[in-house]
């Protein structure tokens, strides 16, 4: 009796099956290329045409990708010399929970999501001013400050 592997081996060359692998290994790998953070809020869509498409759950996600693009490209590239890949393209997701990791509700040291920790919060607040400050573009700043209160404002409803 053959083995599956044996039986697809025969109908696929191993050029397919490498692709294949290259293929899975790309989906796989985003978080270990765009970062955890960025990956909470992000992965990739599909590679189509040697245009590796990228979705996001918030138009925020999608700016901050996008300043990160010729370095997450030359990451990509560098990782799968073998897919060619010639860009990356960024849409907004159409089902963002699906981004939502599932809480365990029974965990005993499951956080309450509507009861930050206030030193946490603190600590954000304080790296936030502080990268505020290294912006030299005023209108960049505030467009960001923006984001950030839309962003704060809509999260505030959803609780």
């Amino acid at each position: 009796m053959k083995k599956a592997g044996d039986l697809l081996s025969s109908f696929m060359d191993e050029r397919v099956l490498k692709n294949a692998q290259g293929y899975s290994e790309l989906f796989n790998s985003w978080a270990s290329i765009a970062g955890e953070s960025a990956a909470c809020h992000s992965r990739v869509r599909e590679l189509e045409r040697s245009i590796l498409l990228v979705e996001a759950d918030h138009p925020g996600w999608i700016q901050i990708l996008q300043t990160r693009q010729s370095e997450l490209l030359k990451a990509v590239r560098r990782r799968f010399p073998d897919l060619s890949i010639a860009g990356i393209s960024f849409c907004l997701c159409r089902d963002p929970l699906s981004f939502a990791a599932p809480r365990d509700k029974t965990a005993p040291d499951a956080a309450e999501p509507d009861k930050p920790d206030p030193e946490t919060t603190a600590n954000v607040r304080k790296k936030t001013a502080e990268l505020y400050e290294t912006i030299e573009d005023g209108n960049f700043k505030d467009a960001l400050k923006r984001l950030e209160r839309s962003i704060h404002e809509k999260t505030k409803k959803g609780k």
